[in-house]
């Protein structure tokens, strides 16, 4: 038997936490909000089921989860987003762990995820298929997220087990959505991580992934849900290169004036 903190991330998050905290609460010893700077009623609806967010500004997805289980006062740890809403049967599966005998501290759980885009369940979205199976359930004494700027995964886990059951991830509720995600991504991913400067290499990449993404997986057959899943891996599959390219121009040109500019003084 062991007792267990719920750690959740939330920004701007009052579209759904109404559906995301009282599954939660239900299964939680602790509960720890980190929240990084919302604007909207999410405060309120925390404070509602008697939850307080603890402020701390956002950076990367898994340092900002770090800091929720830096928070926790149990060594298990469950991490979840706040677009993120656990079903009866996952619920059900961590009562039972939690009341059976204490696992290994090793051991890890990975939640049945299955995403949602402008409401509706697909197959696909780049750069991975749903469902997918991410550790979220583990002991904060042997593992920790990693800080990828961008689909960052806990490491440090040893065995790990799936949990059945449906756990709906709804994201890219709207197009505006898709589009700033997509910004966001590709701006993060530049920036923390080396992408090769080419543009050419975009525009080959982003052909690759609308076959890939769209033709290969039947992305097509969801109508305008596909077409937008589809979009979106080629738009991302090119963005990251030309954005690598763009601040590679622009470094350049930097270094260019300086040097200018030391041999006109």
């Amino acid at each position: 038997m062991f007792k267990l903190t719920v750690c959740l991330l939330t920004y701007n998050s009052e579209r759904l936490l109404h559906d995301v905290i009282p599954p939660l609460i239900t299964i939680a010893d602790e509960f720890v909000v980190i929240d990084s700077g919302s604007t909207d009623k999410t405060i309120n609806i925390c404070e509602e089921y008697g939850l307080t967010p603890i402020y701390n500004p956002y950076n990367m997805h898994g340092e900002q989860m770090n800091v929720a289980i830096h928070h926790s006062s149990n060594d298990w740890v469950l991490c979840v987003d706040s677009d993120e809403i656990f079903d009866e049967s996952t619920l059900n599966f961590i009562r039972t762990l939690k009341t059976g005998e204490t696992p290994p501290a090793e051991y890890g759980w990975r939640i049945s995820r299955y995403w949602y885009v402008l409401g509706e369940q697909t197959r696909t979205i780049y750069p991975i298929s749903s469902p997918d199976f991410p550790v979220r359930l583990f002991n904060r004494n042997h593992a920790r997220f990693n800080l990828r700027p961008v689909d960052d995964k806990v490491e440090g886990t040893g065995q790990t087990y799936t949990i059945p059951g449906h756990v709906r991830h709804d994201t890219f509720y709207s197009l505006h959505e898709v589009f700033s995600k997509l910004n966001s991504y590709t701006t993060r991913l530049v920036k923390y991580q080396k992408v090769r400067p080419s543009v050419a290499r975009g525009i080959i990449s982003a052909i690759g992934a609308f076959f890939k993404w769209y033709l290969f997986s039947g992305a097509w057959r969801q109508g305008k849900v596909g077409a937008v899943t589809g979009l979106y891996a080629t738009l991302y599959s090119f963005l990251k290169y030309f954005k690598a390219w763009y601040q590679y121009q622009d470094n350049k040109e930097s270094v260019a004036d300086k040097h200018t500019d030391s041999h006109t003084v």
